[in-house]
């Protein structure tokens, strides 16, 4: 692969300033007083949590680790703490359930999915290093955060609120690239995952909560106050490498905040009148039925081909066509004021 093929497979997540010497010292203390990973999973077992079918103890180089098993997923983890592990396989189960969501009808997967969520970076980049081989170097430009990678999630802790909004956004790429026959446009995948960084927790359930993502509300405010807003038919035929590879921040901010704008544009807008188009997209996605040619056909099935700049950007035009509209002037013009409504009540700090 590629390094801008990689670089595309990349999430980046802008790091936000903050110490954790003083969470690291809190697991530490509960750990201790737990007894280790052999008393989280006593700890965990008691609390019968209901999507857990199973923990047991993760023999590992990396350090202390269990596995938990839902009914979706394998958790692998070194994070032994007992209130976050009480959360995850909820939040991952409560994701999986969002995903189906944004389909027209559900589907079910044949085998879990596998995520490594790691207590430390130091632990990350050891994994990563292996499990990356030649492309290690590439992955741990990854400020904070996470990525996905052969059909396994790689995390590491940093905080709950972030933990989890990288989970659920790399969980998304995670369920689709296993499912969907063929790949979807950028801007689309990137837009959908963004749908799954915010979520609130209320009496053992998650809520996922698109409209209160503000880290990706505010880049959209600023975007529009400078007026670098890229053009609709410009954004839906970008994709992360190529936007990375201009290496600034403020385009990477806009092409992130405009593409989950535009995930929300066809699902919200006056009363969801382009949100059959949307589901439409994503079932010929996943049943393989796009109105492609058979070389296009052959690319957006195998992902072993590296999805170029240039076929990207002619699916996404295409299907954009097709399924929302041809107007693009039309309907960037109440794009755009969607964009405005949904940052109006944003403040910046």
């Amino acid at each position: 692969m590629s390094s801008k093929g990689v670089l595309a497979g990349i999430v980046v997540l802008f790091a936000l300033t903050g110490c954790f010497d003083e969470t690291a010292n809190k697991e530490r203390y509960r750990q201790q007083n737990l007894g280790g990973a052999v008393g989280i999973i006593q700890h965990l077992k008691r609390q019968n949590l209901p999507t857990v079918e199973a923990i047991e103890i993760w023999p590992n180089k990396f350090g202390e680790g269990i596995i938990i098993v839902t009914g979706h997923y394998r958790i692998y983890t070194t994070l032994l703490d007992p209130l976050m592990l009480g959360q995850v396989p909820g939040f991952m189960e409560s994701a999986y359930n969002g995903y189906n969501r944004q389909l027209p009808r559900p589907i079910e997967t044949r085998s879990k999915f596998d995520i490594y969520l790691f207590a430390t970076r130091a632990q990350w980049e050891e994994f990563t290093e292996g499990f990356t081989g030649s492309h290690a170097g590439l992955y741990r430009k990854i400020k904070a955060g996470a990525y996905y990678l052969k059909d396994v999630c790689v995390v590491y802790n940093i905080g709950r609120e972030r933990t989890f909004s990288v989970l659920g956004h790399e969980g998304w790429h995670q369920f689709n690239k296993r499912h969907f026959r063929f790949r979807l446009p950028s801007w689309l995948d990137e837009g959908i995952a963004m749908l799954f960084e915010v979520s609130r927790y209320e009496k053992g359930l998650f809520y996922f909560e698109p409209d209160k993502n503000l880290q990706r509300l505010g880049s959209l405010k600023k975007t529009l106050a400078g007026n670098k807003m890229i053009p609709l038919d410009k954004l839906i035929g970008m994709n992360p490498g190529e936007v990375l590879a201009t290496d600034s921040d403020q385009a990477v901010a806009a092409f992130y905040s405009q593409s989950y704008a535009l995930v929300r544009f066809l699902c919200e807008d006056d009363y969801g009148k382009r949100f059959s188009g949307y589901q439409q997209i994503l079932l010929g996605g996943l049943r393989g039925t796009w109105p492609l040619d058979s070389t296009d056909k052959r690319i957006a099935t195998d992902r072993n081909i590296p999805m170029t700049v240039g076929w990207n950007r002619k699916i996404a035009g295409q299907l954009f066509e097709t399924y929302i509209g041809s107007d693009f002037g039309q309907i960037e013009k109440e794009y755009i004021r969607f964009c405005r409504k949904i940052v109006y009540h944003v403040r910046f700090r």
